[in-house]
């Protein structure tokens, strides 16, 4: 799996635009991870932002305590 940071010029903190990694598998384009400081969205393939599926911080945080 390769991840790949889509935009270099992103401080060490998120600010309000957060940070998108695009995700691969070597010879497929997957889809791209957006991780801002309210959310984390799921884009497959080519959607757009907003179109993904989007989790807040604390659904995730359940999500990875329970699995």
């Amino acid at each position: 799996m390769k991840v790949s940071v889509k935009d270099l010029q992103v401080s060490m903190e998120l600010g309000n635009n957060g940070i998108e990694l695009g995700v691969n598998d070597g010879k497929t384009y997957l889809g791209d991870l957006r991780i801002g400081r309210g959310t984390i969205e799921w884009c497959k393939g080519k959607k757009q932002k907003g179109n993904g599926v989007q989790k807040n911080w604390s659904e995730l945080i359940a999500w990875f305590e329970n699995s």
